[in-house]
């Protein structure tokens, strides 16, 4: 109850995908609590279906997405960061309701500011770094050149922001489409993220955040026949092996967990990590 007499308007923690903000089909939601047990918020639980829903959703925005100059990709990276400024203190108080201090919670919301204009500006040099003019022997120029991989699915730690960022970030910078499950103990900023991302410029369907149950959605994502690879960096240790034998039907990259410390350098091994080598030969004087 506000001042007056007048109820607040409860937000409600939907998913993102395809650009829009569904609830989940089967109708579920799950409580989330503080650090000290009370209740916050329900968040959607999504389902099998909702991953469907989202895969589908990237693999339409892929191509597009993938087209794009990298120049553009690095504009729009960039947005996010703006917009993410412009909403820096909703984001520290969702960060300290999962038990962060405000100073901690402030430096992780600015980090994951930095993080997005960093990976923005790898957007068109990221080619330069990993391609190459290869030395041969005959009238023939050889190119390698780095392609996105295609539709990847995140598991994603149980660093709110932060690591869900940096594990998002990499993915879409070189033109790959995301389909992301959130931290599950605490999804709302990753809700509040999604916002940012709905009114960045970015496609619809380039990022897909669900809530939810990752060991009930992480199995399905794993064993998609039309997600190109994973990133395990949020599955929990006794899931992984099951997670990797799902994700060879289709012969998917996998990335393994590493204990990654979100706050580190991040270099450019998640970058290069869903990234493919396309080989070509020419010619020469034709």
């Amino acid at each position: 109850m506000r001042p007056g007499g007048r109820l607040a308007v409860r937000k409600t923690y939907k998913l993102f995908i395809g650009g829009a903000f569904p609830r989940s089909e089967s109708g579920r939601s799950y409580v989330v609590n503080d650090s000290k047990g009370a209740f916050v918020a329900n968040a959607s639980r999504a389902s099998r279906k909702d991953a469907r829903d989202a895969v589908t959703a990237a693999r339409k925005a892929q191509p597009g997405w993938a087209g794009r100059t990298a120049y553009n990709r690095g504009q729009i990276l960039y947005r996010i960061a703006e917009m993410l400024e412009g909403r820096r203190a909703q984001f520290i108080d969702e960060l300290r309701t999962g038990g962060l201090s405000k100073t901690a919670a402030a430096a992780e919301t600015d980090a994951a500011i930095d993080r997005w204009v960093w990976y923005a500006g790898w957007a068109d040099k990221i080619a330069a770094v990993t391609g190459s003019a290869n030395p041969v022997s005959g009238p023939f120029f050889n190119f390698s050149t780095p392609e996105p991989t295609g539709v990847v699915a995140v598991i994603a730690p149980d660093s709110p922001l932060l690591g869900l960022v940096s594990v998002v970030a990499p993915v879409i910078v070189s033109g790959n489409t995301c389909v992301a499950v959130a931290s599950e103990p605490a999804p709302l900023p990753a809700v509040t993220l999604a916002e940012v991302l709905a009114t960045s410029d970015l496609p619809g369907g380039v990022v897909n955040l669900l809530t939810g149950h990752r060991a009930e959605l992480a199995p399905w994502l794993a064993s998609h026949m039309d997600v190109n690879a994973i990133d395990l960096a949020g599955a929990p240790g006794d899931q992984v092996a099951v997670l990797e034998e799902a994700a060879a039907g289709n012969l998917k990259r996998v990335l393994r967990p590493s204990g990654t410390d979100w706050a580190a350098e991040p270099g450019t091994a998640r970058m290069t990590a869903f990234l493919e080598t396309k080989t070509v030969w020419h010619p020469v004087g034709i």
